[in-house]
């Protein structure tokens, strides 16, 4: 049978040094776990509450806020510059307006629309 005793100082003073310096540490690493169990409440709850991103928008001109293109809500090309649109008002910018879609999410594609007709939602 292994004696943990005999890896341990003979000395009161010294084990009671071992004892502060452990309590000192476990004290530490309670309070680390405190912080990232929080940090990851916190987080969770971030995710929940922000808000779903838009189906569709349309990147403004900087000079002149006009229309540049048409995204999908979730295209990260849609720069700095943008609203929320409808997904009627994404068909209307595509076919009526001529603005162009986004070359990457291709929003003309995902709303049946090609060469500026939109398709029959038959199939």
């Amino acid at each position: 049978m292994f004696d943990h005793s005999r890896d341990l100082p003979d000395s009161p003073e010294q084990l009671q040094t071992l004892r502060i310096w452990h309590a000192m540490w476990l004290d530490r690493i309670d309070r680390r776990i405190a912080y990232l169990q929080k940090r990851q409440v916190e987080e969770e709850r971030g995710r929940r509450s922000r808000p779903r991103p838009p189906d569709w928008v349309v990147e403004l001109s900087r000079a002149t806020g006009e229309p540049l293109q048409v995204h999908d809500g979730a295209c990260g090309m849609n720069g700095k510059r943008h609203r929320a649109v409808s997904r009627d008002e994404a068909r209307r910018l595509l076919t009526t307006d001529a603005v162009p879609a986004c070359p990457f999410c291709h929003p003309d594609t995902q709303l049946r629309i090609i060469g500026g007709l939109r398709l029959s939602a038959r199939f």
